[in-house]
């Protein structure tokens, strides 16, 4: 395939910081959690999810859960002591984030906000996010990941 990716922002940055991973590339564009993770030849589990939450007063934060799993805004407002919170609106989480929908990462924000990971992040020794492109994702050490991002930690994600 000659659309292939092979380096965006976000691989430039992880060879700068000397952080081993793996491009997982796609054959299509993903269109969801599930159509990323089979083509990255892994499970939902292993993806992290990031969703852009924004609360009354316009204060911003990034909340990532296991990609099998949906973020509480609810839990996440507790955690920060914030006002009511909800999903910021489609349309403006590019210029928010520098991502369009669906590629967001907690690498390399537009914008400075506190960045939240649920617990279960930590059970997966390797976890995938985007590339910044919607053609490939990436694999690295969660460690790796929470060193480079340096999120809290509080149990965000939705009971089922």
């Amino acid at each position: 395939m000659t659309n292939k990716v092979s380096e965006t922002k976000l691989t430039q940055f992880l060879e700068q910081q000397q952080v081993a991973f793996r491009l997982l590339h796609h054959q299509t564009p993903a269109t969801t959690i599930e159509d990323a993770a089979n083509q990255r030849g892994i499970t939902t589990n292993q993806m992290v999810k990031c969703i852009l939450l924004r609360d009354m007063g316009g204060q911003l934060a990034l909340a990532c859960a296991p990609g099998d799993k949906s973020v509480d805004p609810k839990k996440v407002r507790t955690f920060l002591q914030w006002r009511r919170m909800t999903c910021v609106n489609m349309k403006d989480v590019e210029s928010i984030t520098g991502y369009q929908i669906g590629t967001v990462t907690p690498l390399l924000l537009k914008t400075s906000m506190p960045v939240i990971f649920d617990h279960q992040i930590l059970e997966q020794p390797v976890v995938t996010i985007s590339s910044g492109s919607s053609m490939a994702g990436i694999a690295l050490q969660t460690h790796d990941l929470i060193q480079l991002c340096c999120p809290s930690f509080a149990h965000i994600q939705r009971e089922e």
